[in-house]
């Protein structure tokens, strides 16, 4: 059996040499030629998988590592009879993480303090469900909003409408990209969403680039250079505008869902749908691989200020501005060698781990310190 797969997708030999052979290409370049002995195609979000693709190709089986599905031609799949799988929730702890980054980073540049600012969701599935529930738990005010989920979910979990969730102090993205439908989220946020927002306020985007209309946000930052934009996504990409990401406060290469847990939780989920595909047993596990994440332990006392112990712990494992200097150092590259700058930030980007794998020994501290520190989702030892 002939699998075709990105390189960039973590632990492939790992999980998928004993299924059949594996060969690695890059993303961006997987063509026809390519798969005209595959039968399994693996992807990450950067490769389009539609007719162009897969026609008069053997392949069997699409497995994307990936949450979104935007990037694949579902309709041509079922079509043709092809199975396919993504990873949905995979990285939404990955993306979590970035965005408490960002929080934590606002508290020096802007002065926030978490106990008095909102933040305000858009889009409540496996991400913004999750970053609702970790703010509830640090004490931080949000609102959420999500026409699309059923109106006792909505009920239950007091969404509330668009209009009230772009009165917070941040707001966050966290949709689909679709075009379609009663609630398409293609330039979602335009120059008539934008023109609502106060100066003060600090827009975020970490799901898909195109949600927000990147020339109108460009726009608007010239006019108001108070406003406040952090960028993971970008319309174009790998060749970002420059302008654009020369004007905002923080702008990541499409990395805040690229933890290594993140992405090899991505695989293992392919995996399993893959061997169910196949009527083949489960014989790899993620837990095997992990290694021992490169800052394993902190320590902290009971003489330490509390806001002090969090926003270092959080900057200490994952300072976004790490990987918003690696995007401005290429900003001033040709456009064809920018682009390839991105991609290689992406391809070689450092083993992040999530929070999950440090150890933080709390000496004879208050309460709250330790609660704070379980829901930021550090392992905590006493």
């Amino acid at each position: 059996m002939n699998i075709v797969a990105d390189e960039n997708i973590p632990l492939l030999s790992r999980f998928f040499d004993e299924i059949g052979q594996v060969t690695q290409l890059a993303g961006r370049e997987i063509t026809a030629k390519d798969l005209e002995q595959a039968d399994i195609l693996i992807v990450r979000s950067v490769t389009k998988v539609d007719k162009g693709l897969l026609e008069h190709t053997p392949v069997k089986f699409v497995g994307s590592c990936t949450i979104g599905m935007d990037h694949i031609d579902t309709d041509y799949l079922d079509k043709q009879g092809i199975r396919y799988a993504n990873a949905p929730g995979c990285n939404a702890n990955s993306v979590v993480e970035y965005i408490l980054s960002c929080l934590s980073i606002l508290t020096e540049t802007h002065r926030l303090d978490w106990g008095t600012m909102s933040v305000g969701i858009v889009g409540y599935g496996n991400v913004g469900s999750l970053l609702a529930q970790r703010l509830a738990k640090l004490g931080i005010e949000y609102k959420a909003h999500d026409p699309l989920l059923d109106e006792s979910v909505q009920e239950q979990d007091s969404l509330v409408s668009l209009e009230d969730v772009l009165t917070c102090d941040i707001i966050s993205l966290h949709v689909p990209l679709t075009q379609e439908g009663d609630y398409p989220t293609y330039h979602m946020i335009d120059e008539q969403i934008l023109s609502q927002l106060r100066d003060e306020q600090i827009l975020i985007n970490t799901c898909r680039g195109a949600v927000i209309n990147n020339q109108h946000l460009n726009d608007h930052l010239v006019k108001h250079a108070c406003f406040t934009a952090i960028l993971d996504v970008w319309e174009n990409e790998p060749e970002v505008s420059v302008s654009l990401a020369k004007q905002v406060l923080i702008g990541t290469p499409h990395i805040a869902g690229y933890s290594y847990d993140g992405k090899v939780a991505g695989t293992e989920m392919i995996y399993h749908a893959l061997c169910r595909f196949l009527g083949l047993p489960l014989r790899n596990t993620s837990g095997q691989f992990l290694e021992e994440p490169p800052l394993s332990k902190m320590a902290f006392t009971s003489t330490a200020d509390i806001d002090w112990c969090l926003h270092t712990a959080i900057r200490a494992c994952f300072d976004v501005r790490h990987d918003h200097s690696l995007l401005q150092s290429s900003l001033s590259l040709p456009v064809k060698a920018r682009g390839e700058a991105f991609d290689v930030f992406r391809k070689s980007y450092r083993c992040r781990r999530e929070f999950s794998g440090v150890k933080v020994q709390l000496k004879q501290v208050d309460s709250e310190l330790h609660s704070k520190f379980k829901a930021l989702g550090f392992n905590v030892k006493t």
